[in-house]
């Protein structure tokens, strides 16, 4: 696995410019959610956390959840099936993130439970200080697979029709 980057760098690297800008686009909206609510300047961390649990701010933070949210569905829906297929069939990054946009509006409800899925498998990977991803990660690796496998079908190329013969 470690190898298997070599051959597709380009394309791998033009898709993760992509979910770069999709990740300062992402950022700038937080910023803006932000300014629109807090005119007063940027509250500091204590007055982040203060302002995210006080119930006179429950727009701010319904909002800000929604304008996070629509990105993440963004980056995942662009990254879900894209990675696996650029490894397996050597397409280029636009046509693979095309690909996977185009499954997860195929497959809504799949892909919203398999996203889900990712995130709880991490989160508790991660509350273990990391040390429970040493199985999970291989086994959501090992299942992103089998889900893009599953999700992309390819179509056989078409055979050449045989030479004609004269009688």
């Amino acid at each position: 696995s470690l190898t298997c980057w070599d051959k597709h760098i380009r394309s791998m690297g033009m898709l993760v410019l992509v979910l770069i800008v999709l990740e300062l686009l992402w950022g700038r909206a937080s910023l803006v959610v932000f300014a629109v609510f807090f005119n007063t300047g940027m509250p500091s961390t204590t007055g982040v956390l203060q302002a995210i649990f006080n119930p006179e701010n429950i727009e701010f933070v319904l909002v800000y959840l929604m304008v996070g949210g629509i990105f993440a569905m963004l980056v995942y829906s662009t990254a879900v099936v894209s990675i696996p297929m650029i490894l397996d069939r050597d397409t280029d990054a636009i046509s693979a993130a095309i690909t996977s946009i185009r499954v997860m509006f195929a497959n809504p409800i799949t892909m919203l439970w398999w996203g889900l899925l990712i995130t709880v498998l991490i989160a508790i990977g991660l509350a273990t200080w990391g040390l429970g991803l040493i199985i999970i990660g291989p086994l959501l690796g090992h299942a992103s697979w089998h889900a893009y496998r599953g999700a992309v079908r390819w179509q056989a190329p078409a055979e050449a029709p045989a030479p004609a013969t004269v009688a």
